[in-house]
Formats: structure tokens, sequence, C-alpha cells
């Protein structure tokens, strides 16, 4: 990690879109699953580098709300590898201090994962380290809509009235509620697109499109993209003084 990096510097909440298993994997003559397994060993290192980094908050992308498209092979594999991933990280997590959550639609997922993700999230209630969050069967537009529909049933229900509805009201319904906007969204494997993730938070996110795949990304480059985010002039629409 080179040494001239501060911690006030960079960014306190990273998102990531962890793209490129797959491609990984097939480069390498292995099966996609492969690619995915080698990516969620890279998290772990990229989790243990956060506190020297300032990084507060780490936001993966782990399963969208549109990777069930992909094969049903597939989408078993990650559904299993994510069980595995919980139960064997969990423990650690723990001792490193890590709190856990997840955000995402959960009902479409299976219910030993369900429970796994609810006994993770109570495992780490108390830490107050690195604050972990995996994004798993999630997509911005389907969590805006869930959180729109809340925000309905409210004014409905007369616990919200229509005119008091504002900007800082919705992010209350998210399912980010708890959870800063990111400063710094990076998506690895060379692809320049958002793809549907955190649609509303990151309105006013850095972001950084970079060509590792993600079972290639080290501590190191999340060091140098994060010096970079250091470096630039954030206005949020207003003018430099």
């Amino acid at each position: 990690m080179p040494k001239a990096f501060r911690e006030t510097d960079g960014p306190h909440h990273v998102a990531i879109i962890m793209d490129g298993n797959g491609r990984w994997a097939q480069m390498r003559n292995r099966p996609r699953l492969f690619g995915h397994q080698r990516g969620a060993k890279r998290v772990r290192e990229v989790v243990e580098a956060c506190p020297e980094l300032g990084i507060k908050y780490l936001t993966i992308f782990a399963f969208s709300t549109e990777n069930w498209k992909r094969t049903q092979v597939e989408v078993a594999g990650l559904m299993s590898l994510f069980r595995r991933y919980i139960m064997k990280e969990m423990q650690a997590f723990v001792k490193e201090n890590v709190r856990v959550r997840f955000i995402g639609d959960r009902p479409r997922l299976d219910a030993k994962l369900r429970t796994l993700m609810d006994e993770a999230e109570q495992m780490t209630s108390h830490c107050t380290g690195t604050n972990l969050t995996i994004a798993l069967n999630y997509g911005g537009r389907d969590e805006v809509a869930r959180a729109t529909k809340r925000l309905a049933e409210d004014v409905q229900a007369g616990r919200l009235r229509p005119q008091d509805v504002t900007e800082e009201t919705l992010p209350k319904y998210l399912d980010t509620c708890v959870l800063p906007d990111p400063d710094l969204v990076i998506r690895t494997s060379g692809e320049a697109r958002i793809s549907n993730f955190l649609l509303w938070q990151s309105a006013y996110a850095e972001y950084e499109f970079v060509d590792t795949l993600w079972p290639d990304f080290t501590a190191e480059e999340l060091a140098r993209l994060s010096q970079s985010y250091g470096r630039r002039d954030r206005r949020f629409g207003a003018v430099s003084a």
C-alpha cells in the first residue's frame, strides 16, 4: 500500500460492482463457477484492506435481480456458493469486527440462504469496524419500487402526509436506510455501465471503471483508486472556491 496515502484523503463508503468472474475463468478454460469461487476469496482481501484506507463502509454487488436470467446451473452454483461463503466467513468477520448486512429482495431466495443471512446479520450486529453490505438479489429499480410501495402504504394509512414527501423522505424506505451514500463506485472488468446498482444512492458518487477482472483485483488497486478519489474536486453542483 502506498506510504503517502492518508486515511482522511479517501472515500468513507466504497461500492463495488464485482464483474468479470466468468470471463476470468473462461480465459483459463475453467467453468464460470470456478471464477465466482475465486472472486469470493478476493472479497476477504478487500475487506481486510478497508480499515487502513479509512473505508468505513464497503458495499459489494453479489447477485442482481437480472442475474436470474443466467443458466440454471450457474444460478444454482452461485446460491450454493453464497451459502458456503456465509457459513465459512462469519466467524472470521466477527473476529475482525466486521458488521455484515444484506440488501435486496429476499423472498425469492431459498429459505436456508435467508436464514443464514439473518444469522450473519445477528452475529455481527455488535461489530463496530468495517460495515460490509452484500447486495444479493438486488436491483436499484426494484429497490426504489419496493420503497415507493411502502411509502404509499404509509400515506394511505395516514402515517405520512403527501405534502411531507420530499427528497429526504424516500431514502428512509430504501434497503440502505442506515447507510451513508457511497462516495466512490468501482466497476471491474472494463465495462462502463452501472447495471442498476444503487441508482438513488450514487447520484453524486465518483465512478471508476477499471479493466481488471474481479478475481485479479487487489488491495493495492483499491488503495490507488482511493488515492485518485482524494484528488478529485467534489462540488455537488456548486462552484469551486
